[in-house]
């Protein structure tokens, strides 16, 4: 019942009775660049629908040249392409030999959901007939006989072949596009059983019979209907917040162009470089940069955060921000296609696509189950015919075979976990890239974390201005103005009155700070043994080498001393993490003293200080070789390998673009709350998926061998097979409800202690 109405869907395309499909160029225009000749092309295939369309369309585009993966989402019904070279591979050609239309996915159109409506028709079309049909039954089976019960028979074939036709036809057409194109799936034995019921029940009428199974063809419609539908419901569900993300990404903006003229363009038209004018209360349409104007943003859709930020020219804003107060002018950075908003919609449809453990297992059986169940069927026929010699018997016990073996339930013991958990997280603000991450989450037992803008904030203040010579505070804030290094930042809100010397040449040093010429002297301002390259700083002070300092000609005449905040709830999630087994422990290129103080404020008690982003791969890769399964959480350039190289890894949005890339989570809130939740909602979806692919097991298990003995009805079976895939569905949902042990008030202790120990500590 993981299927959905293709022929609905097919309209999308169809609607002048013709098929529209992109041409090369069009498909080109439309791929994104992943970097070193890699590009990734997103096709909608409205009629993929089970297990077996996956595996047909994943192996068929694997094979041609040059496509390096091929990944189908079928809650969206997109197929993900990576190919290599300038030239587009022929995928949409591949797709049509397989029977699937397919177009360009547009994100900002918002269709009706024509297939739920098709759904909801069928359900009420085949319910009404299989409720008259069954009040029929009762009366055949209250002991009907003769004409009166040819009469019923005939009346009950009437009322089955609208039913047949319109309801049965989701069924009908999606199989018959299967075979004319030499594939299987799910619904060819669905459409066999229906047809054969329906065919055996009126070969019974013809030959006034005492048994006919009216009743059984159209309920089997019916639930199959009602699980289609709550599948279907369930998915739209679980991407309502997708659409809701896309909605807020603008339709176009107003450009201003060289020569002063505006014009007003589609968002798909903006490109990097293009100046827009962005009024008050409208949303930011892509990524860019603030060149005039000043605004309050509501940025709560990047941070999580309600409180509205001011942001003044030379800032970074990002798409889907909303502009609050004020006009900007922004220049564009990048196009819509690769904006954040637009990543974050990528990241929450990736993670049903990914081909985690259990995800294979159970499309593997869901791929071979058309062949296996009309073999078992074949055989059950052939073996009661040649007990009996009833071959009225031998086919209804094996049109039972047929309906109750569907593995319906098998199909969605995965992916509607995958779904629902997605959801989960997306509402408490974390992205998830790769279903597969879920899985590996869910084992970790080691938990790493970067200091700098991961446990803490990244934005340090300065805490011995006091003591530090109002002049040469003057001049070092001269001097950090230039750089936009967070220590920088601290030190440039302390710039002094006029009168100090006039700053020259000035230029940064990546890694270690800021060298300027003035009054015919060289001041420095950064890393102690860089800067004071006079100075006797071996083992000197409780700095040594490290430390920031200002130097002049190589004599340190300042330094500065910086404290940074925590992020919110970090002592919380450390305490979470250890409360579910897991070991936690924290990487820093920092100084000893520096992260001790961070480790003694969060009760981290292993911590290894003066990494080289080199050092954390080596130390993940030493813990990896004690068969420990290590989670890392950092952002920033520096944590980019780290993130890499871990079983699992978790980054901030405020992370550096290719730190989230390197991520297979990404959390959106300031909170570190993030963690723990998602370690929680991983394993509870883990379990969840062992329990559903247990029920599908067992259901099977149970029933082909009852249903080979002749025990179950044509209807029996039909109920059976439709109740085992509610059961799996609502053994999902539970997961909705699920709440991670993160109680507010201790969030709140914990804030309170923290801010104590900070006043306390400076």
């Amino acid at each position: 019942m993981s299927c959905c109405a293709p022929g609905a869907e097919m309209a999308l395309d169809l609607d002048s009775g013709t098929s529209v499909l992109p041409s090369s160029q069009e498909i080109k225009l439309a791929s994104r660049s992943l970097g070193d000749g890699l590009s990734q092309t997103d096709l909608s295939v409205p009629t993929v629908h089970c297990a077996a369309c996956i595996q047909s369309i994943e192996t068929a585009l694997r094979k041609l040249d040059r496509v390096e993966s091929a990944r189908v989402n079928l809650s969206t019904k997109r197929v993900s392409v990576q190919w290599r070279g300038d030239d587009v591979p022929p995928l949409v050609a591949a797709l049509g030999r397989l029977g699937y239309q397919a177009h360009l996915f547009a994100p900002e159109v918002d269709e009706k959901d024509k297939t739920l409506s098709e759904l909801i028709r069928a359900v009420a079309v085949a319910g009404f007939a299989a409720g008259n049909i069954m009040l029929l039954s009762v009366s055949v089976w209250s002991g009907a006989e003769g004409p009166t019960r040819d009469l019923f028979h005939w009346v009950s074939a009437l009322i089955a072949i609208p039913a047949l036709a319109f309801a049965g036809g989701i069924f009908f057409r999606s199989a018959w596009n299967a075979l004319r194109h030499g594939r299987m799936n799910m619904d060819v034995p669905i459409a066999v059983g229906v047809s054969l019921a329906y065919a055996m029940s009126l070969y019974e009428t013809i030959n006034h019979g005492d048994h006919a199974y009216f009743d059984a063809s159209v309920s089997l419609l019916f639930f199959l209907l009602i699980g289609r539908t709550l599948d279907h419901v369930m998915r739209e569900r679980a991407r309502t917040a997708v659409k809701g993300l896309s909605q807020l990404a603008a339709r176009g903006a107003m450009v201003v162009r060289g020569d002063g003229a505006r014009d007003y363009l589609p968002i798909g038209e903006i490109e990097p470089g293009m100046q827009l004018l962005i009024a008050a209360g409208e949303r930011i349409p892509v990524d860019g940069k603030i060149i005039r104007g000043s605004s309050d943003l509501d940025c709560s859709l990047v941070s999580g955060e309600s409180t509205p930020r001011n942001a003044a020219p030379g800032e970074p804003v990002q798409a889907g921000v909303l502009n609050l107060t004020g006009p900007l002018t922004v220049q564009a950075t990048a196009a819509a296609k690769d904006s954040f908003l637009a990543e974050m919609v990528r990241l929450m449809e990736a993670a049903e696509g990914g081909r985690a453990h259990y995800r294979r297992i159970a499309d593997r059986v869901s791929a071979l189950y058309a062949p296996v169940v009309h073999l078992t069927a074949f055989a059950t026929f052939l073996g009661w015919m040649a007990a009996t010699g009833d071959w009225h018997r031998a086919m209804t016990i094996a049109i039972a075979v047929l309906i109750i073996t569907c593995p319906c339930a098998l199909g969605l013991a995965v992916p509607i976990v995958q779904v629902v958990a997605a959801r989960r997280l997306f509402e408490n603000g974390i992205m998830v890239k790769d279903g597969s991450a879920m899985e590996r989450l869910a084992t970790i037992d080691t938990a790493a974390f970067d200091k700098t803008g991961t446990l803490t904030l990244g934005q340090p203040r300065l805490i011995n201005a006091s003591s530090i010579d109002p002049a040469m505070l003057a001049i070092a804030a001269d001097m950090a103005a230039h750089s936009r290094h967070p220590y920088s930042r601290a030190i440039a809100g302390f710039a002094g009155p006029a009168g100090r010397p006039k700053l020259e040449s000035v230029s940064e040093h990546p890694g270690f700070g800021i060298e300027a010429s003035a009054a015919g002297s060289t001041w420095r301002l950064g890393r102690r043994g860089w800067a004071g390259w006079k100075a006797r700083t071996g083992g000197e002070g409780r700095h040594g080498h490290g430390g920031t300092v200002l130097t002049k000609d190589g004599i340190i005449v300042a330094t500065f001393d910086f404290e940074d905040a925590l992020r919110a709830d970090a002592r919380a999630a450390i305490r979470e993490l250890r409360d579910a087994g897991v070991a936690v422990e924290m990487l820093s290129g920092d100084t000893a003293g520096a992260c001790g103080k961070v480790a003694e404020m969060l009760d981290i008690d292993s911590f290894v200080p003066a990494l080289l982003p080199s050092g954390k791969v080596e130390h993940i890769e030493t813990l990896a070789k004690a068969e420990h399964k290590v989670l890392m959480v950092g952002d920033g350039l520096n944590d980019t390998p780290a993130l890499s190289a871990a079983h699992v890894s978790i980054a901030p949005a405020t992370a550096a673009d290719i730190g989230r890339s390197a991520a297979d989570f990404v959390f959106l809130r300031e909170s570190l709350l993030a963690v723990p939740l998602a370690v929680d909602v991983s394993r509870k979806a883990g379990s969840l998926i062992r329990q559903n692919i247990a029920i599908a097991i067992v259901y099977n298990a149970v029933a082909v061998p009852i249903a080979i003995l002749g025990h179950v009805t044509p209807l029996i079976a039909a109920i059976a097979m439709s109740a085992s895939s509610l059961l799996v569905i609502g053994n999902a949902l539970r997961l909705q409800g699920f709440v991670a042990n993160a109680p507010a008030q201790d969030a709140r202790r914990d804030r309170r202690a923290g801010v104590d120990q900070l006043a306390q500590s400076s």
